[in-house]
């Protein structure tokens, strides 16, 4: 099985627990503010990560440039990024923060095309159509339905994360490819933590661990541990070796997902709409990143060839 077979694999799989994440996140922002669940969830993850990111320091040493760039893709993807997700589901419901996550796909195509990182294509355009379709024939009426003024508000904080996540994974490959998908992870979170250590100090006013329910510091260990440092590795090394506007097209398997969930743990119903979404998501991820046509090629190569 080649990289590039696994880098698939593992953009499904980020996904899925990504889509985990927003269940785990939505049961416990109701105790802990944004940015204090953003920074005990990485610090947990940087706990994890320690042993590895000093076995992996270049033995050359880092240069400056690299640190800093390094340190602002932490800033944006390990801070701005899930502080406006979090935020955002202060706001809105699961369901309508779940389609605006969807638009990802989206925004890392137009930014990738517009950058000339990334060439645009009909197949990949078609691709984040349907997919992005089959989330909101999904979710119906419970993303699009009317709701209060805050909903603008947190309509405009997940658009707003969802275009830090775009620019990262536009621009990181580069450097995810010179040093390694697990240690720029690692070291990107370690910033992300140094830099909001001041922020929650100030914030909590002490040092003392904030008061959570038992139920909620099991979500927060579940979001730093397989949410943190199982995800965010799987994501980060399939964007080493797949385009952009590919690797994130899996995460509109998220909000799906967090929909599966919902009828196993909480005994939500299967319905039409959501079996309809699932297909029209997965025919999109098949189209975007070039299954279809390269199965499509296969089988003229073969009615071409009777030998084979």
């Amino acid at each position: 099985m080649n990289r590039i077979v696994l880098a698939h694999a593992a953009a499904a799989a980020a996904a899925l627990i990504a889509g985990a994440a927003v269940v785990a996140t939505r049961s416990v922002i109701g105790e802990i503010d944004p940015i204090s669940l953003v920074f005990y969830r990485y610090l947990i993850s940087i706990a994890c990560f320690a042993p590895f990111l000093l076995a992996m320091w270049p033995r050359g040493g880092l240069a400056l440039s690299e640190c800093a760039k390094i340190a602002g893709f932490g800033i944006l993807f390990f801070v701005l990024f899930p502080w406006a997700f979090n935020a955002s589901l202060q706001y809105v419901p699961a369901a309508r923060g779940a389609v605006g996550l969807a638009t990802i796909p989206i925004q890392t195509l137009i930014v990738a095309a517009a950058f000339g990182r990334e060439k645009l294509t009909t197949a990949k355009v078609a691709g984040v159509v349907l997919a992005f379709s089959g989330i909101a024939v999904a979710f119906g009426t419970a993303a699009f339905g009317r709701g209060n003024a805050d909903y603008m508000v947190g309509d405009g904080l997940m658009l707003l994360s969802v275009l830090c996540a775009a620019i990262y994974s536009v621009f990181s490959r580069a450097t995810l490819m010179r040093h390694g998908p697990i240690f720029v992870t690692a070291l990107a979170m370690a910033f992300a933590v140094v830099v909001l250590l001041p922020v929650v100090g100030l914030q909590q006013g002490s040092a003392a661990l904030p008061s959570l329910s038992t139920k909620a510091w099991i979500a927060v260990a579940f979001l730093g541990t397989v949410a943190g440092v199982l995800q965010f590795s799987l994501f980060m090394w399939a964007l080493r070796w797949l385009p952009p506007t590919t690797t994130v097209l899996y995460l509109t398997l998220n909000p799906i997902t967090a929909m599966a969930l919902g009828i196993a743990m909480l005994g939500e119903s299967l319905t039409v709409e959501l079996v309809a979404g699932m297909a029209l998501v997965l025919l999109g991820i098949l189209v975007g990143t070039g299954i279809v046509s390269a199965n499509r090629n296969w089988v003229r190569q073969t009615s071409s060839d009777p030998a084979r």
